[in-house]
């Protein structure tokens, strides 16, 4: 079995160098570029997905399309689930990392974004930043939406997802293609990997470059690899 894991392109927010989390900002043009470029790369592989996942943010979605297309794959079932969203940064969401850092001094900004289970401040539940007021989680409970997160928090919202709708479509497909983020995807390898928090914190994943799990019966890990 395969699983292949792609964090989304660079995003507007990337390039602007600004927190981002849960807000639902687009691929810049260099991002619609990785995008295209994964696909071509997982094809060049002759790797052939079957099924995919990837979360409720557009910079993903559009990842994942742009990828399937350029694969001629674009028919494959999605499920969109935003237990994959990017980690919530709370009310670090939209402000720019380096006057953040300024602001607080790069210890504390440092820790939050590095710890394992330190969680920047939280969005005021009114703030129009908080997820119970968008459109697009209307449909579910406001109190399971966080305000804010660790990578502990997001490991323990990434789990079900894995273990509830991913290991079914592995064993029924085979080769599943996951387009999601940077601290969602470091979720999925800790738990592929069984790495420690310590591990995990240090674990970077690239923009736009396919990670490829070879998995076996027992989807344990046998090999990995970047394409």
């Amino acid at each position: 079995m395969k699983l292949i894991l792609l964090r989304h392109g660079q995003s507007e927010w990337n390039l602007a160098n600004r927190f981002t989390g849960w807000t639902d900002v687009d691929l810049s043009p260099a991002g619609r570029d990785e995008a295209v470029s994964a696909g071509r790369r997982i094809a060049d592989a002759g790797i052939e997905p079957r099924y995919c996942f990837t979360s409720y943010l557009r910079r993903a979605i559009h990842t994942l399309q742009l990828a399937l297309g350029e694969m001629r794959r674009d028919y494959l079932p999605v499920v969109k689930d935003w237990h994959l969203n990017e980690r919530h940064y709370g009310a670090l969401q939209g402000l720019d990392k380096a006057d953040t850092a300024a602001r607080y001094g790069d210890e504390q900004v440092h820790t939050w974004r590095r710890s394992y289970d330190v969680r920047p401040p939280a969005l005021e539940p009114t703030d129009s930043r908080s997820p119970a007021l968008q459109p697009m989680y209307a449909g579910l409970d406001p109190r399971s939406l966080p305000l804010t997160e660790s990578l502990a928090d997001t490991v323990a919202r990434v789990r079900p997802c894995w273990e509830e709708l991913m290991v079914p479509a592995l064993r029924l497909y085979g080769t599943v293609l996951v387009a999601a983020h940077g601290n969602s995807l470091r979720a999925l390898v800790m738990m592929l990997r069984g790495l420690s928090a310590e591990e995990v914190v240090s674990l970077e994943i690239p923009t736009g470059a396919p990670l490829v799990f070879e998995l076996d019966d027992a989807l344990k890990p046998l090999s990995h690899k970047y394409l």
